[in-house]
């Protein structure tokens, strides 16, 4: 059954910020997923209550990064500092809430520059950014802390593609992924052996490295978890049960998939999943709200990923559990910044 968990409250002292904060919600990027961050990105833009924020976009292409404010007044932002010219008054950046899945946000660039200019801002450094963006890196990591995980074998564009090798260490049916990118664009189920030279072609359109892993049987489910005022927080598990072959871009972002928060554990696997999740974000060094996957395989929470710039979309899980602990997202988005922005957090 599921449990119904007592969460800390998302209060925070609003003397703290001091008068309105200038701050900007990076979205957009170059990735695949570029679409559902413009989507995140605005929905953190019209949460934030505008009496405590003055709130602008920064749009981020390959190109051009561009700042939008609430008139939809378009001007470019210039990256040596951030700043930017609107109404011919130069504006600087309190803060900036990364909402960029795939680069430049959620693989550490974005955090390196704000880093390197003393920005506050509501995700990872850029060293934990970069690993934790690589499944394979990561995983391998998380194996050395003894964290349960499926058996993978690892494939880089030009390799000679051993397809009895695979078979032996991972079995199938198994899973080939793009080792660095999300929304499960280019994952592919297989399950005979025949399949995994497509499937392999498939998952390269999207990443030259792969990580092609043994298909777990369990529940699949998915937890976030963010920290206030130096704890850990860890939100309600959501259960997820796809319409599809499995939790893919179509079960996620066009309603093929039943999310059932909480998620219909027991205490004792509760705990466990709680416990790893709290030692994955300490010992990895996570910031701001970040989402772990699993699958619950003989009762024990086995890693799948973990991803530091989750989606905020209305169809996305985070918002989703931060409701069923009873959080308004204004919130919790503001949480998130002015966590960021206290001066032990700041590098």
């Amino acid at each position: 059954m599921g449990l119904r968990i007592n969460f800390k409250c998302n209060t925070f002292d609003k003397s703290f910020l001091m008068g309105k904060k200038v701050v900007g919600i990076a979205m957009g990027g170059y990735s695949s997923e570029r679409e559902i961050s413009l989507e995140s990105g605005n929905a953190v833009y019209k949460s934030l209550p505008r009496s405590r924020w003055e709130c602008y976009k920064i749009v981020v292409g390959r190109d051009r990064w561009t700042v939008v404010d609430t008139q939809e007044n378009h001007c470019p932002l210039n990256r040596e500092d951030f700043s930017f010219k609107m109404d011919e008054k130069k504006i600087h950046l309190d803060v900036v809430f990364n909402a960029i899945h795939g680069a430049p946000g959620e693989d550490g660039q974005l955090a390196e520059i704000l880093d390197q200019l003393h920005i506050p801002h509501t995700s990872c450094s850029k060293n934990t950014a970069a690993l934790t963006f690589n499944k394979r890196d990561c995983l391998e990591k998380a194996k050395e802390w003894e964290i349960p995980m499926a058996k993978s074998f690892t494939f880089d564009q030009g390799d000679f593609l051993d397809i009895d090798a695979i078979e032996e260490k991972v079995g199938l049916p198994c899973f080939v992924k793009p080792n660095r990118s999300g929304s499960s664009y280019g994952i592919v189920k297989v399950y005979e052996k025949i399949a995994l030279k497509e499937a392999v072609k498939t998952a390269l359109k999207e990443d030259a490295q792969l990580i092609i892993e043994s298909a777990l049987v369990g529940m699949e489910i998915s937890v976030g978890a963010y920290e206030l005022d130096d704890e850990v927080i860890v939100l309600p598990i959501t259960e997820i049960i796809s319409e599809n072959d499995f939790f893919d871009y179509d079960a996620k972002y066009n309603g093929k998939s039943k999310e059932i928060t909480p998620a219909r554990l027991d205490v004792t696997t509760v705990s466990k999943v709680h416990y790893t999740v709290k030692k994955l974000y300490r010992q990895l060094g996570l910031k701001g709200i970040c989402r772990s996957e699993f699958i619950i395989a003989d009762g024990i929470p086995h890693l799948l990923e973990v991803n530091t710039i989750p989606g905020l979309t209305a169809a996305s899980l985070i918002p989703q559990q931060v409701r069923f602990a009873g959080i308004e997202l204004a919130d919790f988005f503001e949480t998130l910044l002015t966590e960021s922005m206290k001066p032990d957090k700041r590098i």
